[in-house]
């Protein structure tokens, strides 16, 4: 076990299992990861309804951070607790972090909040990562992220 993984699910107030010390691992390795990749990659042996709830929970706890770009299934990472933004790419659909310049959340301030207390804000840029603009693929819209119902159906 690792005991850094340990006392930290502790701290949040959460049991120590083997599941989430499995997809807590699984997460350090592959950031950005959908919750079946991480089931995949945990080796553990755990059911995509184990890993949901897992991740449910390090979420709830505030371990981890869920993402959800538009089009795409939500992606978990560790790296908690600064201000930072994502950049996905419409051609591969890969994701990478991007420090804010700002520095501090809220990094933009809306015209009028009506009423809300704003907290932060997230911000996805697109375009198109270096590898694919080696190969010269062609960005695609960003419709072409989304599933098709046959990929629904599935």
């Amino acid at each position: 076990m690792d005991v850094e993984l340990g006392t930290a699910l502790r701290a949040a107030g959460l049991r120590v299992t083997p599941g989430r010390l499995a997809v807590l691992e699984a997460l350090a390795e592959h950031p950005h990861s959908t919750a079946e990749r991480l089931r995949v990659a945990s080796g553990a042996g755990l059911s995509i309804q184990s890993v949901h709830n897992v991740l449910a929970d390090l979420t709830a706890a505030r371990m981890i951070r869920r993402i959800e770009s538009a089009g795409s299934a939500a992606l978990y990472e560790r790296r908690i607790g600064d201000n930072h933004h994502h950049v996905v790419c419409t051609t591969c659909g890969a994701v990478a972090d991007v420090d804010c310049a700002h520095g501090s959340a809220p990094c933009l301030t809306p015209i009028d909040t009506n009423g809300f207390a704003i907290a932060t804000a997230e911000v996805t840029f697109w375009g198109q990562c270096a590898s694919c603009q080696e190969l010269t693929l062609p960005a695609l819209p960003m419709t072409s992220l989304l599933p098709t119902i046959k990929e629904i159906d599935q």
